[in-house]
Order: C-alpha cells, then sequence, then structure tokens
C-alpha cells in the first residue's frame, strides 16, 4: 500500500525548484538558495538540534512542527546541492531489507 501523502514531499520539492527562479526579496526560499550550499547546510543543523530539542521535551505536537521544518530545510539543501529527492528515494528503496548493521559496515561507518 502506497502512502500518497508522502506525495506531500515530491510537491514540495518541485515548489522549492520553482522558487529558485523567484525573488530572494519575496521568497523565504529563493533567499536561502541564493545563499548556496553552505548556508542551506547551516540552516539545515540548526533544524535538526531544534528537532532533536523537541524530541527531548516530549512534547509530540512540537516534534511534529520541528520536523516539518527539517524536512522542509532538508529538500531546500538537496535543491542547492542539485540532488533530486527522486535519488534520495531510490537509496532508501535500495537499503530496504538490508540490516542497519550490516549497511553501516558496508559504508566504513560505526
Amino acid at each position: 500500500m502506497t502512502d500518497h501523502r508522502l506525495d506531500i514531499l515530491a510537491a514540495l520539492a518541485g515548489e522549492i525548484a520553482q522558487r529558485r527562479a523567484a525573488s530572494p526579496e519575496t521568497s523565504y526560499t529563493a533567499k536561502l538558495l541564493s545563499q548556496g550550499v553552505e548556508k542551506c547546510a547551516k540552516k539545515l543543523g540548526e533544524e535538526a538540534v531544534e528537532t532533536a530539542l523537541a524530541a527531548v521535551s516530549r512534547d509530540k505536537a512540537h516534534l511534529a512542527a520541528e520536523s516539518a521544518d527539517l524536512l522542509y530545510h532538508l529538500l531546500v539543501l538537496l535543491e542547492a546541492a542539485d540532488v533530486q529527492l527522486s535519488d534520495v528515494m531510490a537509496e532508501i528503496a535500495r537499503r530496504q531489507g538490508v540490516s542497519g548493521i550490516a549497511e553501516k559496515a558496508s559504508r566504513g561507518g560505526d
């Protein structure tokens, strides 16, 4: 069964790509993209910390809101780095059914 809510991520990725052409004065997304990969990566890191802190606070609504911000900023970073969401999803699909320990070991992770 396909969860069509995931289509929302694909639609958002498309909107982010379209906003690249918008004016940075009128679009927050265009402003972030105009500042380059480094700024987008920094913003993603900030959102990741906020998401982690929301999880520790045990506030589910806050965690959901921060997670939405995190996903948005991840998609902005992917756009800035010219990486397609479909490539990320293909990598996730490739890893399905593989033990997390085995998958990490194949990348030399700890």
